[in-house]
């Protein structure tokens, strides 16, 4: 099984989003993890609380922010359009979501990046089936 990492800057909101819906969704295809540049302390709050509202999926619990330095080897790195350059991490097959950050922004604008990333996890499962 492949593993996916998704990588964004403070590994609080979007990577950390992805991870969750990898899980859920893709579980059977690839293995979900994420990382920042510069971790945050914490998940984000809004995404913690509307992630559990939509799906019913407590990231407190399974997940938390972490560094590159902890993600185990990895055959696809998803940056999720932070437009800074991430180090370079081995693997396989590389992309870019492009994914605005919602951190701090209205509710709707992270409803709208949660579906998005969504779409993404899913249309990511069936490349990756192949």
């Amino acid at each position: 099984m492949k593993r996916v990492a998704f990588v964004c800057v403070h590994n609080s909101c979007r990577s950390q989003i992805a991870e969750a819906l990898g899980k859920m969704l893709a579980s059977d295809v690839f293995e979900s993890c994420s990382a920042g540049t510069e971790p945050e302390l914490q998940i984000n709050r809004d995404a913690v609380r509307l992630m559990k509202q939509v799906y019913g999926i407590d990231m407190e619990k399974t997940q938390y922010s972490k560094p590159l330095s902890a993600l185990p080897p990895v055959d696809v790195v998803v940056t999720m359009g932070c437009n800074v350059q991430c180090p370079f991490l081995p693997c396989a097959c590389r992309e870019d979501w492009g994914l605005t950050d919602p951190s701090g922004r209205p509710d709707e604008v992270f409803l709208e990046t949660i579906r998005q990333t969504e779409e993404k996890v899913l249309w990511l499962k069936e490349k990756l089936r192949g």
